[in-house]
């Protein structure tokens, strides 16, 4: 009898059911006798020991489903071996839990906060695998997340949406697309959208630069012009401030976002008419594509072959076209950015893109 806990954590996404379906269907099909425990809302199930036993019928029909059907939720590295208001120990109620269901394994699906929680707990013992879950596509040691190419797919089509509207009425378009830290998401989907400048934390802008790129198109007779901002898309004046200066400013910060101070300058300084638009949460929600539900339902197979292996400690990755395992340790605390000199971005400006720099 193998017993094997399952959470998902961070943000939600379009394929966690399907990589956890993937795990489940392996396990199961393996012969050997399974008990699975789901923890409710991420790490706040594990600490807090709410959960729910599961059979492989709950993993029926979820392929196609969106979000999480174990809820999720956001349980910051930072505080974690911090106690919480009532003085519990949460690494230690985390351990408790683990072995209280004298559980084989836990399933841990996230991003980065995620993976840097996992790897303590594989430090303080317990069989930890991991799954690589992130719009954001920010992840170490791997090629792809699984949700990236469904997000990637939605903020694509609001580029696409705002090409007719921004051609009809002359103006400028910006599309806001999620990335506080990194701009994989915002790039992609910038160039399958056709958008004519994109913004990412990684290449901090010159507004001028975006302003010398309008006005270079309203020469060329284009009436419209569509720019691609990630949440996280820095100027250069601010990219050159402390972190406690650039903290100082924010705390008196006019603008919504990012997208609505470039909005305003490029307003003041050309007199164009400039509209925003904020897909938002939308880019995580509805099903996976289908992309995402065959790449989620791999990487989770991948995972079921390592717990009946016995070997624990690693996140399934995908290297090369090829599904790999990670070492754990390798992964957690380290970001996947864009290099400002990375091939799709060298590409992107022989197409004409502009990057504010």
């Amino acid at each position: 009898m193998k017993r094997i806990g399952m959470l998902t954590s961070g943000g939600d996404c379009q394929a966690l059911n399907a990589a956890m379906r993937g795990v489940v269907k392996t396990l199961l099909n393996s012969g050997e006798e399974m008990e699975i425990y789901g923890f409710l809302d991420g790490y706040k199930g594990l600490i807090y020991g709410k959960f729910q036993m599961l059979t492989g019928r709950d993993f029926s029909g979820i392929l196609t489903k969106g979000g999480t059907i174990l809820g999720t939720s956001r349980t910051p590295f930072k505080t974690i071996q911090d106690p919480d208001e009532n003085g519990l120990n949460k690494v230690e109620a985390m351990k408790q839990n683990y072995y209280k269901l004298q559980l084989d394994c836990l399933v841990i699906l996230g991003g980065n906060g995620t993976h840097k929680t996992a790897n303590l707990l594989r430090k303080e013992g317990l069989n930890i695998i991991t799954l690589p879950k992130t719009i954001d596509n920010d992840l170490w040691g791997t090629d792809m997340t699984f949700g990236f190419q469904s997000a990637m797919d939605i903020a694509t089509d609001a580029i696409d949406y705002i090409h007719t509207t921004a051609a009809s009425h002359g103006r400028v378009f910006i599309v806001e697309v999620m990335g506080h830290k990194v701009g994989w998401l915002t790039l992609n989907a910038g160039m399958a959208g056709g958008a004519d400048i994109i913004l990412i934390p990684e290449i901090p802008y010159d507004i001028d630069k975006v302003v010398d790129k309008i006005e270079e198109r309203d020469k060329r007779g284009s009436r419209f012009t569509i720019i691609a901002v990630a949440e996280g898309a820095i100027s250069k004046t601010d990219a050159k401030l402390s972190k406690k200066e650039l903290k100082k400013k924010m705390e008196k910060y006019p603008f919504p976002s990012v997208s609505y101070e470039v909005a305003a300058a490029i307003q003041k300084k050309t007199g164009r008419e400039v509209r925003v638009t904020v897909p938002g949460h939308m880019q995580r929600g509805g099903s996976p594509c289908p992309y995402d539900r065959v790449f989620a339902s791999r990487l989770g197979a991948e995972a079921g072959k390592l717990i009946l292996d016995g070997q624990f400690g690693f996140m399934v990755g995908y290297k090369n076209r090829e599904v790999v395992r990670v070492p754990l340790e390798d992964v957690a605390g380290k970001l996947k950015a864009i290099a400002p000199d990375a091939t799709i971005v060298h590409e992107a400006k022989l197409l004409g893109i502009c990057f504010g720099n």
